[in-house]
């Protein structure tokens, strides 16, 4: 692994947890321009999973459709057509009608001025007749599709909503002199905000759409009607279609779009703007408040895909075949759907949709109050969202093995995404979605690495440090649970197990130091390998001694019983051993066994630089006595009473005796292991029925009783060094008998 990231390792989980936290909150705070967009992609799948929603009856779109272009002509139709329709609109009681059509030039089908120049060519080859000139009059006037358009606008009952749009970039628009500009800012004064609030701070906010000049509608048509309304729209950078700007600044002056000025046609409301240092603080519609952004942006709340709203053929308008009911009282927005001719546009809903709707879906919003809104505490909600939900996977997945971390961190990426989905389907509250999830999984990656960097090393340092003392199954449940490792150690119940070579001294003296070397190394691998079986754990080498215990740091139930075994087969193995010593001329090897169960301190015992897993306490040290006991009864397995208690099921044993060892209060029965049920030869069974005669005689002090039954142990087994110890203590003691407090108990006078 390349050096940086073993450093990056290094670091603990919190500061991992820590840095991408920070990482987190400055990218939000930031607003990455690719972060946000796919923020904003989030946004589009909560539309879709949200689906559709029931518009108002408002709101009805007159299409200028394929219907339309067939019976009416191809588009650009002579004005005179849409003053029909304004004129039969108005006439069927339709309350506003915007035009999402501009009338920026005049129309080229006007045949007024070609009708003007016969009638000056009339006139000028002497006296017209009265009837003529009428007649003239009468084709200019009919030839005039701008008047006429003005004349139906005039007249409506229906307010008419103009539209236009602004240039945003001068260096498409080549040179322009003041009074041009100044003549297309008059043309759109009836878009402007009524009431504008704008503190001097405000003037210096750049933040706000600002364009270079309208191209409005011409003069004879923009001055009909007190309201109109700019059709701009400012898809994102991948194209789709979010926000409509509810404001554009140009020359001073703010202007309002013709979804927005519609709205206030129906209504009757005006329209007031409140511009603070940090941008738009309030943007009023009557008495209702319109939540924008602080450049003035509302996040569409759209209804659903192409067609949620009434459609009308602008045809059967113009022709006057629609019921007056599906009309009346209605916001009629008019523009073109006809495929060629109308504004395509890409909104989350579908990529394939008419501008024209869009109008129609913020009209709809506005209305009923419908909006998708992010409250002022929406930023310290995403902020919180992002360290707690952050912080909660940086704390628990370390800690926790694989599959509850991973379903911690998914549980909390799912009710995360629900929540927001919940509360924008409700509530049209819109939370950041990308940077709290995003936080959760980066946690989760970072504390998975994490994870597996430190546990890898970790265990590659435990394979590489207990595999030469404990059985695989061992190591194996130290690397599932490394902190039983932990410096300091735990305490727990054990088997002690202490073992030492009779006469190793004298052996040693005999051979050379190579050869005793290779004698003490078979010697132990032999012996350990049989520890090792038994799931036990080789604690240290002193020269020819071996120092072990079961129980620790795997938990094994049946420590004391697995101990017991593993002697027996110690003895076993060892005895093949002397054989091959034998025939090799080598010495032969005997050896001494102490067991003892009880409690200990079992752990990392030192210093954080150098440790040794090793055993302490009483229980440890009384099986190192017990040991050093075997030479007093000339025996070679010696268990303590509580060993016995927990492997009597699984050994043959015989009562030795009470012993007082070295810094022990209280005497401690002693049993010889002689080996597994149904192993011990019928002259051993012999010899240990007299043997507990003897032991019952003995510790009712009849001495003569006691020797009798020893030495017929002897007899029947001539070999057995207990009976003998015990045969020789009797006769010592019928000339120098214990105290009368004697307890029974053989009290040692040397480790």
């Amino acid at each position: 692994m390349p050096e940086f990231l073993k450093r990056l390792f290094r670091v603990s989980p919190l500061t991992l947890t820590f840095l991408i936290i920070v990482i987190g909150i400055a990218a939000y705070l930031s607003h990455l321009s690719f972060l946000d967009l796919v923020e904003l992609k989030t946004v589009d799948l909560r539309f879709k999973f949200r689906g559709e929603r029931p518009v108002g009856p408002e709101v009805v779109i007159a299409a200028i459709d394929e219907q339309s272009l067939k019976e009416q002509g191809k588009w650009i139709w002579p004005r005179a057509k849409l003053a029909r329709m304004i004129t039969n609109l108005s006439n069927a009681g339709a309350s506003v009608v915007a035009l999402d059509i501009g009338f920026l030039e005049p129309d080229p089908n006007n045949t007024a001025s070609a009708v003007a120049a016969a009638e000056a060519l009339v006139k000028g080859s002497g006296a017209v007749a009265p009837a003529v000139e009428a007649g003239l009059a009468r084709l200019k006037a009919a030839g005039d599709n701008d008047q006429i358009l003005a004349d139906a606008i005039r007249g409506s009952k229906a307010k008419v909503v103009l539209g236009y749009f602004f240039q945003m970039d001068r260096r498409e628009l080549g040179r322009l002199n003041k009074s041009e500009i100044d003549a297309q800012v008059e043309n759109a004064r009836s878009s402007r905000f009524q009431q504008i609030h704008e503190t001097k701070e405000g003037r210096k906010f750049t933040g706000l759409r600002t364009a270079v000049m309208p191209t409005a509608n011409i003069r004879k048509i923009a001055e009909t009607t007190d309201y109109s309304g700019y059709f701009n729209m400012v898809p994102d950078k991948d194209g789709t279609v979010r926000w409509m700007p509810l404001v554009i600044r140009c020359e001073g002056f703010f202007h309002a779009p013709l979804a927005l000025m519609a709205v206030r046609a129906f209504r009757h409301d005006e329209l007031s703007l409140d511009v603070e240092d940090y941008g738009v603080s309030k943007l009023m519609a009557g008495k209702e408040a319109v939540p924008v952004n602080e450049s003035g942006h509302l996040l569409i709340n759209y209804r659903g895909g192409k067609g949620s709203f009434p459609y009308i053929s602008v045809t059967d308008i113009i022709e006057n075949r629609v019921p007056k009911e599906r009309l009346a009282g209605k916001i009629v927005l008019v523009g073109a759907t006809a495929v060629g001719i109308f504004d395509l546009r890409v909104t989350p809903f579908s990529e394939i949709y008419p501008g024209l709707e869009i109008h129609a879906n913020v009209v709809d919003n506005i209305l009923h109050k419908d909006f998708l809104w992010r409250p002022n505490w929406a930023t310290l909600f995403d902020l919180l969202a992002l360290v707690i939900l952050a912080g909660l996977v940086g704390f628990f997945v370390p800690r926790w093995s694989f599959f509850p971390g991973a379903l911690l961190t998914l549980g909390l990426f799912g009710f995360y995404l629900l929540l927001c989905q919940f509360l924008f389907s409700r509530e049209g509250l819109l939370l950041n979605l990308l940077y709290p999830s995003s936080a959760i999984l980066m946690t989760y990656v970072a504390m998975t690495a994490y994870k597996y960097v430190t546990e890898e090393a970790q265990k590659r340092f435990i394979r590489g440090a207990f595999s030469t003392y404990l059985s695989p199954s061992v190591v194996s449940e130290i690397i599932k649970n490394p902190e039983k490792l932990a410096l300091g150690g735990e305490e727990r119940e054990i088997t002690a197990f202490f073992s030492d070579v009779q006469g190793f001294t004298s052996i040693s003296e005999r051979l050379s130091a190579h050869d005793l070397v290779a004698l003490l190394n078979e010697f132990l691998t032999e012996m350990s390998n049989v520890i090792l079986e038994e799931k036990g754990t080789v604690d240290k080498y002193e020269g020819d001694a071996i120092i072990a215990f079961f129980g620790a740091p795997n938990d094994l139930p049946d420590h004391a019983a697995r101990a017991c075994v593993a002697c027996v087969k110690m003895q076993k193995r060892l005895k093949e051993l002397r054989r091959k010593l034998k025939a090799e001329g080598r010495p032969e090897l005997h050896m001494r066994i102490g067991l003892n169960t009880g409690r200990a301190v079992v752990g990392n015992m030192g210093s954080a630089m150098r440790m040794d897993y090793t055993m302490m306490g009483d229980t440890v040290n009384t099986a190192a006595r017990l040991e050093g006991v075997n030479k007093v009864y000339g025996t070679y397995v010696m268990i303590s009473e509580s060993t016995y208690r927990d492997a009597s099921h699984v050994i043959a044993v015989r009562e030795l005796d009470k012993v007082m060892v070295v810094g022990k209060g209280e005497p401690v029965a002693v049993y010889e292991v002689l080996g597994l049920p149904g192993e011990v030869a019928p002259a051993q069974t012999e010899a240990n029925r007299h043997y507990a005669k003897g032991l019952a005689a003995y510790r009712a002090r009849k001495w003569d009783e006691a020797s009798a039954h020893f030495k017929d142990a002897l007899a029947a087994l001539p070999e057995d060094g207990a009976s003998l110890t015990m045969f020789q203590r009797c006769e010592t003691y019928k000339n120098s008998p214990p105290p009368p407090n004697w307890n029974g108990a053989h009290v040692m006078k040397s480790k």
